[in-house]
C-alpha cells in the first residue's frame, strides 16, 4: 500500500519514471529550477517501489519501459494507492496513435504527451493536475530574477561566445532559469558550437509572428540537452536584416519575465542594436585577454561606456586564459587599464577547442575539468552578487 502525503509530510515532489538518461537531464532541469523535488526511476518495476517509497505529489511515466511498461505501471498504482490519495499520472510517449492515448487513460493516466514537448507545456499540465487532486500543495514556482547579462568580447577570438555558452550551462546547474540568446544575427555560432541544425526555430520566427508575447516566445525558444533555453540567430546572414533593435528590444524584455538569466552573446560591432543591448542589460561583462591589441581595445570600451553614462560597477571585466604566458600578467594588465579585472577564467586552450569542434560544450561533457571547474566558478560568482543585487530590490522598485 502506498505510504500517502499526509504521513510523509512532502509537496512538489515529482517521480519521473523513464530509461532515457537526456529525458531524465532535461526533466531534472526543468522542475528543480521550478521548484520541485525530483525523484528519477530508469525502469517501471523500480519506478513502482518508488512510488511506493517516495509519495511523490505527481508521476511522470514513459510508455515504453524494461520490466514493466508505462501501462502496467499506472494500472499497478491505481490498484494500490487508498482512496483519497489519488496521486496525477502523465503519459510520456513518442506515438501519436490515438488508440495509444486511450490506453494510457484507460490505465489510469490523467493526461499524455507526446514527445518532444516544450517544458512549458509540461509545467503547465502538471500544476493544473496537482491543483486538482492536491489544492494544498505549494506549487507555485518562485518569480524569475530576471537578470540580461550581455557578453561583449573586446576583439574576435576572445573566446566571449565560449564563455557565453558555458557559464550559461553553469548557471542552469545552479538551479537557475536560463536563455542563452545568440546576438549576432549575421554569424552566430550557436548552432555549430551546440550541434544544432539549420531547421530549428531562430529570432526570424519571433519577429514574423503576428504578435509578440510570452507564450509565443516559449514556443520558439529551443531547449538543450542541458536544460538552456535558446534563441538562435537566423540561419542565413541575410535574414538578420528582419530583426530591428526594437525588436530586440521588446524580445529581451519579455524573456527577463520568464527566465533568472537571460544572457545575451553579442559581437564587438558597437551598432545600435548592440548599443540597445548594452542599454538594457544589467550587467555587461566584457572578455578580454592579457595581450596588447586587446587591452587597446578594451581601454576605448571603457571609454565609450564612461561617455554613455552608465552607471559604476555595471560593466565587469572578464579575463580569458588567465594563465597563459603572454608577457603581460594580470597586475601589469590592471595597472595599463587604470582598474580591477573582476573574473578571471584559466586557460585550457585544447579542451575548450575540441568541445567547440565537438558541439558538446565543456561545462556539459567535461564540467570536472580545470576549465570547468573555472567556470563554474565565475558562474557562482555571478549568481552571489545577482542575488544580492535582488535581494536589494524592494517590492515594486523599478529597474
Amino acid at each position: 500500500m502506498a505510504v500517502s502525503r499526509e504521513e510523509v509530510g512532502l509537496a512538489g515532489k515529482v517521480l519521473v519514471v523513464d530509461d532515457d538518461a537526456s529525458v531524465q537531464r532535461l526533466l531534472q532541469h526543468t522542475l528543480r529550477q521550478e521548484g520541485f523535488e525530483v525523484v528519477i526511476a530508469g525502469n517501471g518495476a523500480e519506478g513502482f517501489r518508488l512510488w511506493q517509497e517516495e509519495a511523490p505529489s505527481l508521476v511522470l511515466l514513459d510508455v515504453t519501459l524494461q520490466q514493466l511498461d508505462g501501462y502496467e505501471v499506472a494500472i499497478r498504482i491505481r490498484a494500490e494507492e487508498g482512496a483519497g490519495n489519488h496521486v496525477p499520472i502523465i503519459m510520456l510517449t513518442a506515438d501519436r496513435d490515438v488508440q495509444q492515448k486511450v490506453r494510457a487513460l484507460r490505465s489510469g493516466a490523467d493526461d499524455y504527451l507526446i514527445k518532444p514537448f516544450h517544458p512549458a507545456e509540461l509545467l503547465a499540465r502538471m500544476k493544473s493536475l496537482i491543483a486538482r487532486f492536491a489544492p494544498g500543495e505549494a506549487i507555485v514556482g518562485r518569480p524569475p530574477m530576471g537578470r540580461i547579462h550581455a557578453y561583449y568580447g573586446a576583439k574576435g577570438g576572445v573566446g566571449t561566445t565560449t564563455i557565453a555558452i558555458n557559464t550559461a550551462i553553469a548557471l542552469q546547474s545552479l538551479g537557475r532559469r536560463v536563455c542563452l540568446v545568440d546576438g549576432n544575427l549575421q554569424f552566430g555560432d550557436h548552432r555549430v558550437f551546440l550541434d544544432l541544425g539549420l531547421d530549428r526555430k531562430s529570432i526570424v520566427d519571433v519577429v514574423s509572428a503576428p504578435a509578440m508575447d510570452a507564450d509565443m516566445l516559449r514556443s520558439i525558444v529551443q531547449t538543450h540537452d542541458t536544460g538552456v533555453d535558446l534563441l538562435l540567430a537566423p540561419p542565413s546572414p541575410e535574414a538578420a536584416d528582419l530583426v530591428t533593435a526594437a525588436h530586440m528590444h521588446e524580445i529581451l524584455e519579455l524573456l527577463r519575465g520568464l527566465y533568472d538569466y537571460v544572457i545575451v552573446d553579442i559581437d564587438k560591432r558597437l551598432d545600435d542594436m548592440n548599443l540597445m543591448v548594452l542599454d538594457v542589460a544589467d550587467t555587461i561583462f566584457a572578455v578580454m585577454t592579457a595581450d596588447l591589441s586587446c587591452l587597446k581595445n578594451v581601454r576605448l570600451v571603457l571609454e565609450t561606456i564612461g561617455h554613455l553614462g552608465y552607471e559604476a560597477g555595471k560593466l565587469k571585466l572578464v579575463l580569458n586564459r588567465s594563465n597563459a604566458f603572454t608577457g603581460i600578467n594580470v597586475k601589469s594588465a590592471e595597472g595599463a587599464l587604470r582598474r580591477p579585472i573582476e573574473h578571471q577564467i584559466v586557460n585550457e586552450y585544447r579542451g575548450a577547442i575540441s568541445a567547440l569542434n565537438s558541439g558538446a560544450p565543456f561545462m556539459a561533457a567535461k564540467a570536472d575539468s580545470v576549465l570547468g571547474r573555472s567556470v563554474l566558478n565565475f558562474a557562482k560568482a555571478v549568481d552571489r552578487t545577482s542575488g544580492q543585487t535582488q535581494a536589494q530590490l524592494a517590492p515594486g522598485t523599478v529597474r
